[in-house]
């Protein structure tokens, strides 16, 4: 099972570039704790703005690129069904962008975390907005949390092919 993990602002924006207007230090430790162990499918440009541009500790880390690179610590793909196969090979799999990344994945998603960040900075980059679409459903809405002022609550959502109540 396919799964993605994405912060996303009150528009469903995911950032300006390859880069987060507002990065929470809570929603970081989660993107952590939910990714850790796992094979995770990511772009070069997204990679590029992890920390020290390296890929993540912990985690097999499956770089989708046009470019021939040679990676420490991860492995270069080229196309989407690459990675894929790749990720066959581990039990669990989390995309995490950037935007065109998620977009190619998308139709083998069956579940996404969601951190919905509740303030609108200026996004160039968007996620699809899973609160209407009929085959997605929240399953799982953490409480009101707050960080320096800015409101944000952890979602879980599974693809469903039922329609149902979509409160988160």
């Amino acid at each position: 099972m396919l799964e993605a993990i994405v912060a996303v602002y009150s528009d469903w924006g995911i950032g300006d570039g390859a880069t987060q207007p507002v990065v929470l230090t809570a929603d970081r430790a989660h993107f952590r704790a939910v990714t850790a162990g796992a094979a995770v499918i990511v772009g070069r440009k997204t990679l590029e703005d992890f920390p020290g541009g390296k890929p993540l500790k912990g985690r097999h880390n499956i770089v989708v690129t046009r470019h021939d690179l040679i990676l420490p610590d991860a492995e270069v793909v080229h196309s989407p069904e690459e990675a894929l196969s790749v990720a066959r090979a581990h039990s669990r799999c989390l995309v995490l962008g950037g935007a065109s990344i998620f977009e190619q994945f998308f139709p083998y998603l069956q579940k996404i975390y969601i951190t919905k960040i509740g303030c609108c900075p200026v996004s160039t980059r968007f996620f699809p907005n899973l609160d209407e679409l009929p085959d997605w459903q929240c399953t799982e809405e953490g409480p009101l949390l707050e960080e320096n002022g800015i409101p944000f609550r952890f979602c879980l959502y599974a693809r469903s092919t039922e329609k149902g109540d979509k409160s988160c």
